[in-house]
């Protein structure tokens, strides 16, 4: 037995000395944010299977006072590295003890679960703790980079790892299904550098090409090729540190002046099935606990109900799994749902109807055996709809969208509601207002990549805004003419010449401009 299994075996026989004050974080997204889940996605086949069938276990063979006993039983990281990027994440840890109980009280739901899948792969302990360091346990989290859910996967990442996104159900923020992908991510990358954990979660962060490239230079220069003396993104150099100082803070809370939130280490949620699509206000009913809580325990959900195509099950407490278990037997199929008739008017279409009651043409085609996209006047629908009022349901996309969009703003700053025109981007709305593009996507809960739609609605919080005046920014394209210059052209389109070049940088390359050449630029033809 080498000196880590002993270890651990040690620890194993007397969980209840490892900690005697205990707490949960939980916390700000700040500390924690990321861009992406990985710049560079890698399919890879894990050593295991994702547990689709996962139930709580009724019994233990080995039990423990607190589930940070069990996660410290599972360490595996060396953590005696002496680093200063480690001793800063630790003095920040040491003065936000607010933040570390946020972080526990959203963390409870998920850590027994997720130290039940580290533990049936044989993977450090510490990736428990990871979700602090990419969300805080936030399960809404949202990055600038698109990144979602606990674990902060990108959308192309996700896909890669099996988890479907689409208008009913983002599988980014499922619980189980992301748990699993990120541990599958994390077994692979661990696996592609030859079992160095640290090389596996900076490329976790900012992904595998980024850190072989890292290595690769280091090779040159005849340097090692660590994680400590690779050089990497500022985040990603920052990442590492904080996962270790959280394990070392866990480990002895008292020796850094913190408490932990004494979290049991007990199943905290439970699997039922639902037999088909089911009104979340319904399923908050029959488990006879709260709305709000329904959907942290599930926050892929992105609407008022289930996805209609499946899988039908969600979570609930584990205490209210038997309640649950008997009032939907006794619950009619037709009574999952809201139904109502429809008589579809002239000028109609499947999403139009579709918007109008908050579904998709695709539930609408599945609920009345539509095959087709074609419909007719005064043919009759039924239509799913919710059993209480869109803002009850206060933890779906738009209900959060509406309460980010409320938030006063500070500063002298003026709010508007901007329409999204044709052609329009997230650069040229924000330069007409004078704002960052950053702020913008912040404002409307979005990303500077996500697509921009005509009709959409966005709030902008404007210091130049005036009213009665605005500027409308239009992409045109310029001929160069003979005697043109860079300069020339900046003063009779009133643009600047950094723009110009910026908008241009393929075209402009030579010193001189040349006649017939075509230009790029964007002008405010209200002025």
């Amino acid at each position: 037995m080498n000196r880590f299994s002993l270890s651990k075996a040690i620890r194993r026989s007397a969980p209840g000395l490892l900690l005697t004050s205990l707490m949960v974080l939980s916390g700000c997204a700040q500390l924690g944010s990321k861009p992406t889940a990985g710049v560079e996605t890698k399919r890879a086949e894990a050593d295991v299977q994702i547990i689709e069938d996962w139930h709580p276990a009724d019994t233990s063979p080995l039990t423990y006072e607190t589930v940070w006993d069990r996660i410290l039983a599972s360490y595996q990281l060396d953590l005696n590295v002496d680093n200063p990027r480690i001793e800063s994440q630790l003095r920040w840890y040491k003065s936000h003890q607010s933040y570390l109980d946020r972080v526990a009280q959203r963390g409870v739901r998920y850590l027994h679960y997720i130290i039940e899948q580290i533990e049936a792969r044989d993977i450090p302990g510490e990736l428990a703790l990871l979700p602090v360091v990419e969300s805080a346990f936030d399960p809404f989290a949202y990055s600038h980079g698109r990144a979602s859910g606990v674990w902060q996967f990108i959308p192309a990442t996700g896909r890669d790892f099996g988890l479907h996104q689409d208008w009913w159900h983002d599988g980014r923020r499922d619980i189980r299904r992301a748990t699993e992908a990120a541990l599958r991510y994390l077994n692979a990358l661990q696996r592609e550098f030859n079992g160095d954990w640290l090389l596996a979660l900076a490329s976790y962060n900012s992904g595998a090409g980024t850190v072989r490239k890292a290595m690769r230079k280091n090779r040159r220069l005849g340097r090692p090729t660590d994680f400590w003396s690779l050089d990497l993104p500022r985040e990603t150099r920052a990442y590492v540190p904080k996962l270790i100082a959280l394990a070392k803070l866990i480990k002895e809370p008292e020796s850094y002046g913190v408490t932990l939130l004494p979290l049991e280490d007990k199943p905290y949620f439970a699997v039922v099935e639902t037999g088909g699509q089911i009104d979340l206000s319904q399923v908050a009913e029959l488990a006879q606990t709260s709305l709000d809580e329904i959907y942290k325990l599930n926050p892929g959900f992105n609407r008022w109900a289930t996805r209609p195509e499946g899988p039908h099950e969600v979570l609930v407490p584990v205490e209210q799994k038997d309640i649950f278990n008997q009032q939907i037997a006794a619950l009619p199929a037709s009574a999952r749902l809201k139904w109502q008739r429809y008589s579809v008017a002239s000028g109609d279409s499947l999403i139009t109807i579709a918007r109008k009651f908050h579904t998709t043409p695709d539930a609408l085609k599945q609920a009345n055996g539509i095959r087709s996209n074609i419909i007719r006047a005064g043919d009759q629908l039924l239509i799913p709809g919710a059993f209480k009022s869109q803002q009850a349901y206060s933890q779906s996309v738009s209900q959060r969208l509406d309460r980010l969009k409320t938030l006063r703003r500070p500063g002298n700053s003026q709010k508007i509601d901007y329409r999204v025109r044709s052609g329009d981007s997230f650069w040229q709305i924000a330069r007409s207002h004078d704002v960052s593009v950053g702020e913008l996507a912040r404002w409307n809960g979005m990303a500077p990549g996500d697509p921009l739609k005509a009709g959409q609605s966005l709030v902008i919080w404007s210091k130049k805004a005036t009213p009665g005046k605005r500027e409308v920014i239009r992409k045109i394209r310029y001929r160069v003419r003979q005697g043109d210059s860079l300069a020339r052209i900046s003063q009779k389109f009133k643009v600047r010449i950094s723009d110009l070049k910026r908008w241009n940088a393929s075209e402009v390359k030579a010193k001189y401009l040349q006649p017939g050449q075509m230009l790029t630029l964007y002008v405010d033809v209200m002025r």
